[in-house]
């Protein structure tokens, strides 16, 4: 075997690690346990379906029903209703597109934006309670590495990553 396929070989068992790792990272975030020990964290009174899409209005907004339904994996319709109940919680509010005022784009509020100032705070102490052993270079190379993968998924998924 030459010691390109070698190198080959090893190069793919850490990308089945890395993706692995990711999944579970994912499934976690993704649960809807945790998302009700965000809110209950939080101290919001919100219900957990809403939580990750008004987190992701604030992150990403303005943003439209059909990004977020694709950002957060669910299904336009649904996405729709919600964004309309965060709407009625007057957490966000839509606007006409600035490019075309037939689309409709979701913004936080500010009574929004006070709520996920505390979802920040919850995140932050939970974050601080998994990384209170690591050495602070540990969590900066964390930091730049994992921005290093989601940019180049980033790209990947835009095209334009280099192959």
């Amino acid at each position: 075997m030459s010691t390109n396929n070698m190198h080959n070989t090893h190069i793919s068992t850490q990308i089945r690690q890395v993706h692995g790792a990711v999944s579970d990272i994912v499934a976690v975030m993704n649960s809807p346990q945790r998302d009700e020990s965000m809110v209950k964290e939080a101290g919001i009174p919100l219900d957990r379906a809403l939580f990750p899409l008004l987190v992701g209005i604030e992150r990403n907004g303005p943003i439209g029903v059909t990004d977020l339904a694709d950002m957060v994996g669910r299904d336009h319709t649904t996405v729709s209703r919600q964004v309309a109940k965060l709407d009625e919680l007057g957490l966000v509010e839509r606007q006409a597109s600035a490019k075309d005022g037939r689309v409709r784009h979701a913004v936080v509020t500010p009574k929004g934006k006070e709520m996920t100032d505390l979802v920040d705070i919850a995140r932050d102490k939970m974050g601080r309670a998994i990384l209170e052993t690591w050495d602070p270079v540990e969590i900066s190379e964390l930091v730049r590495l994992i921005r290093k993968l989601a940019d180049g998924v980033k790209g990947l998924n835009s095209g334009t990553a280099r192959r």
